[in-house]
């Protein structure tokens, strides 16, 4: 057998990966299992974006290589978004590259700027792909705690009295994913100010921003950020188009140009009808993002009741797309826990341990179910 690179041993095949093939296996078997655990949007793009992927498939060009960078078109789409829902004003030129899915731009990132033994501070609870990502590129992880009692925001003034010297990049993001917790901007600017003083590249992952969320957010609306951050952002969750693998990284142009010289070196470009769908998507009208909500706060509002069937407490006003619910007192760990549900009431979950240390006594639901499906859930119980 052939003997594998050194850094397969820092890192484990991504939990959902391995998690459901048990699933499947289940359902092969016969069991009625409900799928709450992973965010993958069930609902369809809108027919707009559909028929513009149509529309381009036939077009001569279409199977060709595709630019680097995205059309030109594309990224000017990109650009009107952020300056539209967010007032951000960045040049689609060269403070914007679209990526295929933002979760390539995690690596991109840390390819770019990250040398073997820098350190990465990395949210506990937060997206295991930040940690996994560093440990591949030979830098450090090193996790900074988020507690329920702080609003799942972290503090900064005792992380600063820690020894940053070696720290490069500094992951956040907000609305955070898995608790909804959202950030206000005198928060975000504090994070800012704290990138600035440590000279640390703070990167924003924004997918939910337009799920359940009364104000979207940018970091980069905030004055000058642009000279210390990077905001990734998607259409997975935003425009229900997470098998397209559309994301985008916006920042200012010499780290823009970092990212690319990595991404050019590791793809030939999206697939140009691809590209055209996402175009579409990015120009939906107020009435997508309203239909959109009314769905997920209908399934929201079930999975609350499920969530009282179990005795879990959570906070109503969390946004994006699960429900982050903390188990009663005296309860199993977090993977025993969802292993019985899985096995009593064929339902599964994510274990909060999954996300990090503090994740232990809590679970999430994905909002990604059917109302039926949620109802008969409850029904089990």
């Amino acid at each position: 057998m052939m003997i594998t690179a050194d850094r397969l041993e820092s890192v484990q095949e991504y939990y959902f990966s391995k998690k459901l093939r048990e699933v499947r296996s289940l359902i092969a078997d016969g069991k009625p299992i409900i799928n709450m655990g992973i965010g993958s949007p069930d609902l369809a793009p809108s027919n707009k974006v559909l028929e513009a992927l149509k529309n381009a498939v036939i077009d001569p060009g279409a199977s060709q290589y595709q630019s680097y960078q995205g059309l030109p078109e594309l990224r000017s789409a990109i650009a009107s978004f952020y300056k539209n829902k967010f007032e951000v004003i960045v040049n689609p030129a060269n403070e914007v590259l679209p990526l295929m899915g933002s979760k390539e731009g995690i690596m991109h990132i840390s390819m770019a700027f990250l040398n073997k033994g820098d350190e990465v501070l990395i949210p506990d609870p937060g997206y295991p792909t930040y940690a996994a990502v560093t440990k591949l590129v030979e830098a450090v992880p090193r996790t900074y705690d988020l507690k329920a009692e702080n609003g799942w925001f972290p503090n900064l003034e005792l992380l600063a009295k820690e020894d940053l010297s070696k720290v490069k990049l500094m992951w956040i993001s907000y609305p955070h994913m898995p608790t909804g917790a959202i950030a206000s901007l005198e928060q975000l600017g504090k994070l800012i100010a704290f990138a600035k003083a440590h000279s640390i590249l703070l990167i924003n992952d924004n997918p939910y921003s337009f799920v359940l969320t009364k104000n979207p957010v940018s970091i980069l609306s905030i004055q000058n950020a642009k000279e210390h951050c990077l905001e990734l952002n998607s259409l997975s969750k935003t425009f229900n188009m997470a098998g397209w693998r559309v994301g985008m990284v916006l920042g200012n142009s010499v780290n823009i140009s970092a990212i690319l010289k990595v991404k050019s070196n590791m793809d030939s470009g999206m697939f140009y009808g691809i590209q055209k769908g996402a175009i579409a998507a990015l120009k939906s009208g107020k009435e997508w993002f309203a239909g959109l909500d009314e769905v997920y706060s209908r399934r929201q509002k079930l999975l609350f009741q499920l969530a009282d069937k179990l005795r879990a407490t959570y906070d109503k006003n969390a946004v994006g797309m699960f429900v982050w619910a903390k188990l009663p007192v005296g309860s199993k760990s977090s993977e025993d826990y969802i292993d019985n549900l899985l096995y009593d009431k064929n339902i599964f979950v994510a274990p909060g341990t999954i996300f990090g240390n503090n994740g232990e006594g809590y679970i999430r639901f994905s909002l990604c179910v059917k109302e039926d499906k949620i109802k008969e859930a409850i029904d089990r119980f």
